[in-house]
């Protein structure tokens, strides 16, 4: 079941999340913008570290394709940024997720969904489906190939860390640790293929990377300690709600132009929400 907390805290996890990605796309450096907020995690992982028990050995396993896995879907969202709009991107690459782990959490994790949540989902992917096709329509074959290995990433990310959030025994100290390792990661790829990044970090705003980084560990967090407490499909497929976020964000922060289609596919996205608190 997923009770009205639950379900409000992933509503709020999806907001975070349209906030940060608005703030790497409207980045004159995207590459810039996501590695200050990767590592501007840290400092919030270290109290997370503070406040939670250590994590159950059994799940070092997930923890270590975890990270491996948000570095990879860092670089690639970044690349993406760089080809097209949050408002085409976004949906995109968020689009693949909640089908793939459906289908997946249903033949491999042994979860039931009833008829209704299962229409949400299916609403919901039909949706972004419909955004999909509008930036393969708008945008060239390479910011499309970019958004779909970013989804990709993003399905293999969110059953790894909800599954190792379980066995950890703790959704707080398992992603503050995943944070610390992912910026590990981060700060050696970038000092093999962007050594000079780090000079140049001195021009972030402190302040904007410190909000970006807080709310980005926040929105993950979120959806990490849902995961425990609701199936990981269900709560992927409301998570994919920040779509909503991302559109009015898009259309009144950067301005960019919201078709009628893209509106229709909106409604869509907004129903199959309503469908998945209903469904229970």
């Amino acid at each position: 079941m997923m009770s009205p907390v639950v379900f409000s805290a992933v509503l709020c996890s999806a907001l975070l999340h349209a906030g940060w990605n608005s703030f790497v796309k409207g980045s004159a450096r995207k590459d810039l913008a996501t590695f200050s907020i990767v590592l501007a995690h840290v400092p919030v992982a270290i109290i997370g570290i503070m406040l939670s028990p250590t994590p159950d050995m059994a799940s070092m396993g997930y923890l270590a394709a975890g990270s491996v896995l948000h570095v990879g879907y860092q670089l690639f969202l970044m690349r993406s940024y760089m080809h097209g709009d949050l408002s085409q991107i976004y949906p995109l690459a968020r689009g693949l997720s909640p089908v793939l782990i459906t289908i997946i959490s249903l033949l491999f994790l042994n979860v039931s969904l009833n008829g209704i949540e299962l229409s949400a989902i299916a609403i919901i992917a039909t949706g972004i489906a419909m955004q999909a096709r509008s930036a393969w329509k708008n945008q060239n074959a390479q910011s499309f190939l970019l958004a779909f290995a970013t989804g990709c990433f993003i399905m293999g990310y969110s059953l790894v860390d909800g599954t190792g959030a379980r066995i950890a025994g703790t959704a707080l100290g398992f992603y503050s640790w995943l944070s610390i390792l992912n910026a590990v990661l981060m700060v050696i790829y970038m000092a093999i293929f962007k050594p000079g990044l780090f000079r140049e970090l001195r021009t972030v705003s402190p302040l904007n990377a410190a909000i970006g980084g807080a709310g980005s560990f926040c929105a993950y967090a979120i959806v990490i300690w849902a995961c425990t407490q609701a199936p990981i499909a269900l709560v992927s497929a409301l998570r994919e709600s920040s779509i909503l976020f991302a559109i009015l964000i898009a259309r009144f922060v950067l301005k960019e132009e919201i078709t009628r289609h893209r509106m229709l596919a909106v409604s869509l996205i907004a129903t199959g929400v309503v469908l998945s608190r209903l469904g229970h």
